[in-house]
């Protein structure tokens, strides 16, 4: 009998497995396919690598205007393929070195709850006093929408060796503006169909309004608030219609609705886990209804980031060493979309926040009076929302590299600072950075740089 044994070995499980390794519980650690899971593999390490391929692009493109001789010559996806996967290869061996390192059992293969507490692989048992399921998600599709040919998800794109002429993105969430990033910056006719009224509908209204303004700029097509009805393809070409009878065709599809829970056939239901379509509910603690099992990651309703996987997996291996750990407020977990520009936020919308807490505070620091942002010839703005007179419970943030100011802006929210807290504090200049500071000087009634 373990103490441990977990199923699945993304971002929950193997922090999961190191964490309780490191408190000495037995640990077994299951996996399927790789260790690292859909985010080092399929997700955001491939993704973010094509991003950054995308952005040498545009500077090679754009060097002229600063008195750079440089042109872009073109893509080489076999070249960038290598690149892309040589940053995973040396992370995957990292990782397989570090679990290695410790006393885990890690077994691959195919793994299935046949009892509360057992584990079953390959015909082998794996007994645990807890069981921790990890087991991710898949990217989805639509009823009746088949993947396959020139319909595609995100697995299929990341794998791509050519550049296409044109491409259509169903979804206008975190996944579809980031491969409208990656692909219009290579050179793609790029339009993105969003259900919702707006792009990246998850965001703060001002940030949504940004970004429609931004990839207009950018030559990036998008229909929002339009439902999609079907697609057909051929030896050529893929066509969507909408419901209200348009068609558009392009080389390729790519299908960004979202990811599911990958828990179908995995006995969970069978051994009374409740489910929700798929999701397995967890209480604030991850405990699910069953006593000793519990759940992490993609599989538990709410945010779908690595990082909180991760951080999930830490908590449960604390609370079933006894440490009883401090639960993760999920509002308090950092949110960066990749794209060009970045969106990074924490905490609540100015409409969400106005919903829980009544009269609230706001102010947007434009990037224009930003030294650094200046340099880099981007646009765009930090918001702050707070409560009346309290303290800051929404960072909203969109510009190029802004995701790199998100360390800060979590500090602040799930401190609970006020702008007096934040605004006496010193920000290197010139730095983006520096815009967070200017913003809570104004938020403090002090102004410098920007106008009251």
């Amino acid at each position: 009998m373990h103490d441990i044994v977990i199923l699945g070995g993304g971002s929950g499980g193997y922090a999961c497995a190191l964490r309780a390794s490191q408190l000495g519980l037995s640990v077994v650690l299951i996996e399927q396919d790789k260790l690292g899971g859909t985010c080092l593999h399929r997700g955001c390490i491939p993704t973010k690598a094509l991003l950054h391929a995308a952005e040498v692009a545009d500077t090679a493109r754009e060097g002229e205007k600063i008195g750079v001789h440089s042109t872009l010559n073109g893509i080489d996806m076999t070249k960038v393929n290598a690149y892309k996967d040589g940053v995973i290869g040396r992370l995957y061996k990292g990782l397989q070195g570090l679990v290695g390192s410790r006393d885990i059992t890690y077994v691959e293969g195919s793994g299935r709850l046949v009892a509360p507490h057992i584990v079953e692989v390959n015909g082998q048992r794996y007994e645990g006093k807890n069981i921790v399921l990890a087991t991710g998600s898949y990217a989805r599709s639509l009823p009746g929408l088949e993947i396959s040919g020139r319909i595609m998800t995100s697995d299929q794109a990341l794998t791509m060796d050519y550049v296409p002429a044109s491409v259509i993105i169903l979804g206008g969430g975190v996944i579809g503006v980031e491969f409208a990033s990656v692909w219009k910056s290579f050179g793609v006719d790029v339009t993105i169909v969003e259900g919702l009224p707006t792009l990246v509908p998850a965001e703060d209204a001002s940030v949504s309004k940004t970004m429609e303004r931004a990839y207009r700029k950018r030559g990036i097509n998008f229909k929002t608030g339009v439902r999609f009805s079907g697609a057909t393809q051929d030896d050529t070409s893929v066509t969507i219609t909408l419901e209200s009878g348009e068609t558009i065709s392009a080389d390729l599809l790519l299908v960004a609705v979202g990811r599911g829970p990958r828990t179908e056939g995995l006995g969970y239901e069978e051994q009374g886990v409740s489910m929700d379509r798929g999701f397995v509910l967890a209480n604030e603690r991850l405990a699910t209804n069953v006593p000793g099992i519990y759940a992490v990651g993609d599989i538990v309703p709410g945010l779908q980031l690595a990082h909180r996987g991760f951080q999930q997996g830490i908590f449960v291996a604390e609370e079933i060493a006894g440490l009883a750990p401090q639960t993760i407020d999920e509002s308090g977990i950092p949110r960066v979309t990749y794209s060009e520009p970045e969106i990074a936020s924490i905490g609540y919308t100015e409409a969400q926040a106005t919903e829980k807490f009544g009269e609230v505070d706001t102010y947007e620091y434009n990037l224009g009076g930003n030294g650094k942002s200046q340099i880099l010839g981007t646009a765009g703005f930090i918001k702050l929302v707070r409560k009346k007179d309290g303290p800051v419970v929404g960072v909203h943030m969109i510009g190029a590299r802004v995701g790199e100011l998100i360390g800060e802006a979590q500090l602040i929210y799930n401190w609970e600072a006020t702008a007096e807290d934040v605004a006496p504090l010193v920000h290197a200049h010139p730095t983006q950075n520096e815009a967070l500071g200017e913003a809570f000087l104004a938020l403090a009634g002090k102004p410098l740089h920007a106008h009251a």
